[in-house]
This record gives C-alpha cells, structure tokens and sequence, in this order.
C-alpha cells in the first residue's frame, strides 16, 4: 500500500444497474455495477440521476451511473477491525428527494 492511497480517498465512476421491487413478496433495491465492480470496506457509492417512484406491485429497473469514493488504507483497515468487533453500524443509509448536482 502506497502513502497516497492509505492516506487519501479517491472517486470511480463507473455504470450501473439498479433493480426495485415494491411488491407484497418484496421491497428493495439492488444496484448491480458494469464491469465486475465491487465495493470494499469503508466505501461509499452515490447512484446519480432523477427520484424514481414505483407504484406497489411492481418490479423496475433503471440504467444510471454510481459514483463510489473508494475508502482510504486507513480508513479500510479501521473499518475491517471495527466491523469484525461489532463495534458499529457499517451499513449506513438514506433516501432523499434532493437532486444531484
């Protein structure tokens, strides 16, 4: 690991599929990354582009772009030993109407 990449975060850009159900059997969304993406420990992806709505009953799937900030080496290694311990909610996040510049 390099000094630039265990100290600072860096942004990917990258396509992405995302697939919600709003069914009585299911209510979710997944988000799918082109390419054999995969997100790590302590990163942090932001899907872009219009609110959807999906009306009950059904199951849709939309193309859009994700940026993820790829965590620091330091920021990894602190959230893989504080994940294995329990000692926080890894797992964080939100739904808001406000467009993304």
């Amino acid at each position: 690991m390099s000094l630039i990449s265990a100290l600072f975060r860096r942004k990917e850009t990258v396509p992405c599929t995302v697939e919600i159900n709003n069914t009585f059997e299911a209510l979710g969304a997944h988000v799918r990354f082109d390419g054999g993406v995969t997100v790590g420990p302590g990163d942090e992806v932001m899907v872009e582009g219009a609110p959807v709505d999906v009306p009950y009953g059904e199951e849709q799937t939309f193309r859009r772009t994700a940026v993820i900030t790829r965590a620091s080496g330091l920021e990894r290694v602190w959230t893989r030993a504080t994940g294995d311990l329990e000692f926080m909610e890894l797992c964080e996040f939100s739904f808001s109407e406000r467009a993304i510049a």
